[in-house]
């Protein structure tokens, strides 16, 4: 893992800022921008995307983020993760229930993203980890869903949300083809198209913590 890695950079922000630090304050928000921005689409299914947005669920957990900080106790960035998802999820709940589409809301978009099998499949991105994973595997974790949340994020619209439809809201292609206006065998065609493209992305030299899921 190189020094520019997500997570060193985000140990290195959350030293700083909770030394006092506004710039690296807003340094550590902005390296989770992406990260926040992947889980949000992510708890909104497609039937509810009418009534709640997902790049307001992100700033509104970015502001009460910003409130609380002083609040937070963690000490590493695995920590300051999992209490931005916190955040997040008690406001996609919020929402829901705000227009009566709680009892609907599936409560796997809490758990963490991981990488990408050999069929080239996303299949485990909203898994969650093992409970005795040991701290440095949980640190790779974690690093894997800092580096997939970037990647995703530099998707085209349609790539992104294809993989978040089939991938991490696990539906059908029937129901993937149905919410993308498209035929069963175009869809298809831009799931393995967005795959293939995902995967280059993460690929790209300097990436190395996330290649052994995508050899």
């Amino acid at each position: 893992m190189s020094d520019s890695s997500p997570s060193i950079i985000l140990r290195d922000c959350l030293a700083k800022a909770r030394a006092g630090d506004p710039l690296a304050r807003d340094r550590l928000f902005a390296a989770c921008r992406s990260y926040l921005g992947l889980l949000a689409r992510a708890s909104v299914e497609p039937w509810m995307q009418a009534k709640i947005d997902a790049s307001d669920l992100v700033q509104q957990t970015m502001l009460d983020a910003h409130r609380d900080f002083q609040h937070f106790q963690g000490q590493t960035d695995q920590e300051w993760l999992g209490w931005l998802r916190q955040i997040l999820n008690h406001n996609a709940c919020d929402a829901a229930r705000h227009y009566g589409v709680a009892g609907k809301r599936a409560a796997r978009r809490e758990v963490p993203m991981a990488g990408i099998d050999n069929s080239g499949s996303v299949a485990n991105m909203f898994e969650p980890q093992s409970p005795g994973g040991s701290p440095s595997q949980m640190a790779i974790n974690h690093e894997t869903e800092l580096l997939l949340a970037e990647a995703m994020d530099q998707l085209p619209d349609d790539y992104r949300e294809v993989i978040i439809l089939r991938n991490i809201q696990r539906l059908p292609f029937e129901t993937v083809a149905e919410q993308m206006q498209r035929t069963r065998a175009a869809t298809q065609m831009l799931w393995m198209r967005a795959i293939q493209k995902l995967k280059s992305l993460l690929s790209v030299p300097g990436v190395s913590g996330i290649s052994g899921a995508i050899q």
